[in-house]
């Protein structure tokens, strides 16, 4: 059995190996491959992230260093992602679509284990943008947050709704980012903050995941029962507890929600024939869902509260779990302001006013509302706020111009100081998740 000392030196030679491919790769002269598809320069920028000792992992995670003069250390332990980062940064530039080569046949059980490493990317690229913009390379910055902006548009290339959560997740840290140390960033650098922006991979849409949801769900468990009605016929009993225990086994252990599967198998009525009647209810359901999610904001507002009411209601779970759809939707068209703001303060520094009312806010009518935003009596920077409002959600982002003491620039406390509290709880509060470790 390998100990975990044994683990740590075959990950170092790993690395050691990929460092000195990249090197080899160089001396040639050749450029780089812009045909390999790019979750395979993915899954090796993975295996290149350093594997930091917790004192370190620590002192890098769980301080907030925004408006402070960052120590040396600090610099030593970020450049150790610059292997993972150059792999990173090889994937932006790939011309082939990202398949991260999932496999529909093992379900709702298909593991993920790429998107927890693509969070942690995003997280990094924060960081070392801090470090980068210290040290006046914003060329570097620049280069780290597209990368990492590009691979969560990758990310979501799989079509699966918590793929594309992690993905609107990671745009936010790199959107936030940039708006924090706005001023900081010369117009050049700015506008191909922008430009890129625009031009990395489509955003995948949450109406789009609906397909994938259907095939990895709906499609595997209708024919999960068939297998097991021909493996069992005439034993439907056996057939319902073979389906319980996929459902369970969906789950860690110590997380099964056996609740969950008791409501559905009342719903089915106990029954394989049953369940499929409950599948499809949850079918037709996406039939409708599908052409509302991909509405604009305007109409899918004035459309989207009669189905919600009418989802939350049903009798059938399977129904009533749809509701992730519409929670994921709101995320959605706030990060699309979020982004389009991006571009609107961008504008705004390079051309003025006639720049920025050249952006329209996606949720809205017209350009964002304008505001100069002072904080304890001296103005940091300017507010731009959307039209968009769900359920007393607003989208309101400040960009900071000027250092000072440190406030939220979005989230539900924008405009507030920050209290003094480890990034561990900040991220926690702003993206709904723990850090990655």
């Amino acid at each position: 059995m390998r100990t975990e000392n044994d683990v740590k030196t075959m990950r170092r030679i790993c690395l050691s190996l990929l460092m000195l491919a990249a090197v080899l790769t160089g001396a040639t002269g050749q450029p780089a491959r812009t045909n390999i598809n790019p979750a395979t320069l993915y899954y090796q920028a993975f295996l290149a992230a350093p594997d930091l000792a917790q004192a370190d992992r620590s002192f890098l995670f769980e301080n907030d260093w925004r408006g402070q003069k960052l120590p040396e250390r600090f610099g030593e332990l970020v450049a150790q992602y610059d292997a993972q980062f150059k792999l990173v940064r090889r994937a932006a530039q790939a011309t082939v679509p990202c398949d991260w080569g999932l496999d529909s046949s093992e379900g709702p059980a298909t593991r993920l284990p790429h998107l927890a490493r693509a969070k942690a990317v995003g997280q990094a690229a924060r960081l070392r943008l801090l470090w980068n913009l210290q040290q006046g390379h914003q060329q570097e910055a620049c280069d780290d947050l597209l990368a990492a902006f590009v691979l969560g548009r990758n990310l979501a290339q799989d079509g699966m709704l918590i793929s594309t959560l992690v993905q609107i997740s990671i745009e936010a840290i790199i959107l936030n980012g940039v708006a924090e140390n706005f001023g900081r960033f010369c117009p050049e650098v700015l506008e191909r903050l922008s430009k890129g922006f625009d031009a990395a991979p489509a955003h995948h849409t949450v109406a789009a995941c609906i397909q994938a949801e259907k095939a990895y769900f709906q499609d595997w468990l209708l024919n999960r029962i068939q297998e097991l009605r021909k493996a069992h016929p005439g034993e439907d009993a056996k057939v319902m507890e073979s389906i319980r225990e996929d459902f369970l086994n969906v789950e860690k252990p110590d997380q099964r929600e056996t609740s969950f599967w008791e409501r559905i198998n009342k719903a089915a009525g106990g029954t394989s024939e049953g369940l499929i009647q409950v599948l499809h209810g949850r079918e037709q359901m996406y039939e409708r869902l599908s052409p509302l999610l991909a509405l604009a904001y305007a109409e899918y507002q004035a459309r989207r509260d009669q189905l919600v009411a009418e989802v939350e209601k049903s009798p059938n779970p399977l129904i009533a779990s749809t509701v992730g759809f519409w929670k994921a939707r709101a995320k959605e068209f706030s990060i699309q302001a979020y982004l389009a703001m991006v571009r609107a303060a961008v504008e705004f520094k390079l051309h003025g006013e006639a720049g920025f009312k050249s952006v329209s806010d996606p949720c809205g009518q017209g350009p964002f509302v304008f505001r100069r935003f002072v904080f304890g009596g001296v103005d940091r920077g300017f507010e731009l706020k959307s039209s968009y409002d769900m359920d007393g959600d607003k989208c309101v982002l400040i960009f900071v111009e000027k250092d000072g003491p440190l406030f939220y620039v979005s989230g539900p406390h924008v405009g507030e100081a920050l209290p003094r509290r480890s990034s561990t709880e900040e991220f926690q509060q702003r993206y709904g998740v723990a850090p990655a470790k």
